[in-house]
């Protein structure tokens, strides 16, 4: 895997908003998730569009969103939108933001023109170039046969996210409801090529993977049966339609606490092992367990999604006053 300089950031719940909602993006403020994008794409009706990017940009130079990811979903470039979304946002809000979202992306070309207009705006207005961060969103074939090239496009990548719902409507699948198995579908998953591609393009390049909308907003339960299907896969985070649905996506994205304390102590006792204190060993005994560089590799990942939630350690690892520890 090659090496990701951007920001690792937690995007466990990623809460989309309606960006011609003053009300709504106001209220976003005080949800427990670890990302909120301002929609000026499907959310905002065409007239409503203009007054939306004006909404956004006091939205986010207000303040107020704390710790939280601040993105802005623009429209996508077959729009005639796409191009004053961008401008008009980054122009008067690029300092308190972090990433911009761009819908439907088909082809690198399509992130790069992205990276190369927020690069002028930034060299315009005084920003640190660079800083701004790029999610990619797959939504239809053309986007999933390029993705591993759309996933190389540009360093500002951070994420690359799944849109079921376009994905459907453009695969022809026989499903009304947006992130669930279309009816017929009963052996397998219909999604798990396309989730799978996507994860695979992002972990090749460095990315985190996001899954989107499950829109049966009040069934829970469904979104935390389409939710685990992807965070058992390796994804990193799912969308957020509403309230909710929040708490079961921070916590199905999160490692189960006793599967993070033995993650830490994993490490602990492998760094301890390699040391020279520790005998300088290449594997050791963790209780009936024996870990080495590839199980370290495993913890590793399980630790850095609990460190990314705030999690603590209950259970400490004790090093070993003799033997084989």
């Amino acid at each position: 895997m090659p090496e990701n300089t951007r920001p690792q950031r937690a995007r466990r719940s990623c809460l989309a908003v309606p960006g011609s909602s003053p009300k709504m993006m106001d209220k976003a403020r005080g949800l427990r998730v670890d990302q909120v994008f301002l929609d000026l794409e499907d959310a905002c009706a065409p007239l409503e569009k203009p007054g939306a990017r004006k909404n956004i940009v006091a939205a986010l130079t207000e303040g107020g969103w704390g710790d939280r990811t601040r993105v802005v979903r623009v429209n996508d470039l077959s729009t005639e939108w796409a191009y004053r979304d961008v401008i008009e946002v980054v122009e008067g809000a690029g300092a308190s933001l972090d990433c911009v979202m761009l819908p439907k992306v088909q082809s690198a070309a399509q992130v790069q023109w992205l990276d190369v207009l927020l690069t002028q705006i930034e060299l315009a207005n005084g920003l640190e170039v660079g800083r701004l961060g790029i999610e990619a969103q797959i939504e239809d074939p053309r986007g999933l046969v390029n993705v591993e090239s759309i996933a190389a496009a540009s360093p500002r990548l951070e994420t690359i996210i799944f849109g079921p719902a376009d994905f459907m409507a453009s695969s022809n699948m026989r499903g009304l409801v947006v992130g669930d198995q279309p009816p017929g579908y009963d052996v397998g998953d219909a999604f798990h090529y396309p989730l799978a591609r996507i994860l695979m393009a992002a972990r090749a390049n460095g990315l985190q993977a996001i899954d989107g909308p499950y829109a049966q907003i009040r069934d829970v339960e469904g979104y935390r049966r389409v939710a685990g299907r992807s965070a058992a896969l390796g994804f990193d985070g799912k969308w957020v339609l509403h309230p909710g649905q929040v708490e079961a996506a921070n916590e199905v994205f999160s490692p189960r606490q006793q599967d993070y304390d033995h993650a830490e102590n994993i490490l602990d006792a492998y760094e301890f092992s390699t040391s020279v204190d520790g005998g300088a060993r290449g594997a050791v005994m963790l209780g009936d367990e024996m870990i080495d560089e590839a199980s370290r590799k495993m913890a590793l990942v399980i630790a850095l999604q609990g460190r990314a939630a705030g999690m603590k350690r209950h259970d400490i690892w004790s090093r070993p006053t003799g033997g084989e520890g």
